[in-house]
């Protein structure tokens, strides 16, 4: 599995999303999502949206991915 793989996955999954990849290993990621849908859901919700674009590849393929949930408006006050 590589990062860029599991970006497209991801943005494909949550349409107008963007997601930034990375990982070594391949099998161990970390990502940043900044997606609309994630307004109003807290932390685990916004995980389990990222989780279900990746289906059977998270425990397997996957092994780990470790997350950054960010809608837009939170995303730009990050960056100031």
């Amino acid at each position: 599995m590589d990062p860029a793989r599991i970006q497209t996955l991801i943005e494909t999954g949550l349409p107008g999303a963007q997601a930034e990849v990375s990982g070594d290993d391949g099998v161990h990621f970390e990502a940043t999502v900044v997606a609309s849908q994630f307004a109003g859901k807290l932390p685990l919700a916004r995980h389990r949206l990222v989780y279900a674009t990746l289906g059977e590849l998270m425990g397997g393929a996957i092994h780990a991915l470790a997350l950054k949930t960010l809608t837009p408006e939170e995303a730009a006050a990050r960056r100031g």
